[in-house]
């Protein structure tokens, strides 16, 4: 069955990339003012969660803001492939978009961008929109052009991250030695390894049946994405430990960006801040609903807090690795931008 599913995906994303071209029907590239550009987006987020929402929502604008010289074509589910290997079409010309955060950046080389996934540091989206907005964030997102050929096209919040489990966990050591899928970054790997947990990368599309088979003992994502990937169906035990507010870029490959005209660089990235306006809007609602989703499923909520998990995550930021990766006093030049005084 991996075999034929493999098949699919590959089959679907060469036909796809053989569309995949800043050329006119009379050949003409997009390079000329008004010429016909096709753009695909794709993500692991399944239809109908907050970010396939908001989706929609940039199609929609950048079709109707471009008179139709731009078309855009939505790819959820991983239809296009795991996010690295979406990363690496990006980086190698192809007219992919996709989501990327600051861990996937950092393991792309641009070190520093991975803090914006440091737990319990951030203690709200405000924090982290005064971090976007920054001179810092400027400089990072520069370095990224340069050294590794992303652009970032708009930023948005994705979600609040938790812990969705097989058995209770009534205190932070009951996750000690538990097998918790993380995606493939260094960072979330380093930071459920200082909860005391057992790190366990894979690509989304894998976690349903991990869970089911045993293979792991918990996942963690926003809400939203637990409830439509139906997690709850196989872990029945939910622990809102917020250990990170996810703040997710919307990435192009910096090549194929400079084909585009100016104006339709304007429309992809003003329509993505438009967008990613709606889809704040449709994210608060969609944690309280999914939240009671999930109870009505029968996912028993734990009275834990994040509070009583920011102590273990201090040993996230003793961790060798982690204080060899990022520059010196990086940590406190975040408190200073966000404004705390600790």
């Amino acid at each position: 069955m991996k075999k034929v599913l493999a098949l699919l995906v590959s089959c679907t994303l060469a036909l796809s990339l053989a569309g995949c071209s800043s050329q006119t029907d009379s050949g003409q590239t997009a390079e000329g003012s008004g010429k016909k550009v096709r753009i695909m987006i794709g993500y692991e987020n399944n239809p109908g969660e907050p970010i396939d929402l908001a989706c929609h929502e940039w199609k929609r604008l950048v079709e109707e803001k471009s008179g139709g010289t731009m078309r855009v074509d939505l790819y959820p589910s991983s239809q296009l492939g795991s996010k690295d290997n979406i990363i690496d079409q990006a980086v190698n010309g192809d007219c992919v978009v996709t989501l990327a955060n600051g861990p996937f950046f950092q393991d792309r080389g641009i070190q520093d961008f991975g803090v914006l996934f440091a737990p319990y540091l951030f203690e709200g989206w405000e924090d982290l929109e005064k971090v976007v907005d920054s001179d810092w964030f400027e400089g990072k997102a520069e370095e990224l052009e340069q050294n590794v050929g992303l652009k970032i096209l708009t930023t948005w919040r994705y979600g609040i991250r938790h812990t969705i489990t097989k058995k209770p966990v009534n205190g932070v050591s009951d996750l000690k030695g538990k097998k918790i899928r993380v995606p493939n970054q260094t960072i979330l790997i380093k930071v459920f390894e200082s909860l005391g947990a057992t790190p366990t990368p894979m690509a989304m599309s894998d976690i349903y049946t991990a869970l089911q088979q045993g293979t792991i003992d918990g996942a963690e994502n926003p809400l939203p994405v637990i409830l439509n990937g139906a997690y709850q169906e196989v872990a029945k035990n939910l622990v809102l430990d917020a250990h990170t507010y996810d703040m997710t870029c919307w990435i192009m490959g910096a090549d194929y960006f400079h084909t585009l005209t100016e104006e339709q660089q304007n429309i992809l990235m003003e329509c993505g801040d438009q967008a990613g306006v709606f889809n704040s809007q449709q994210l608060e609602k969609a944690d309280e609903e999914a939240l009671e989703a999930l109870k009505d499923a029968g996912v028993t909520v734990s009275e834990l807090t994040p509070e009583d998990f920011k102590a273990a995550g201090q040993a996230f930021y003793e961790d060798p690795q982690i204080k060899a990766m990022w520059s010196e006093g990086l940590i406190e030049e975040m408190k200073a931008i966000i404004g705390r005084q600790d």
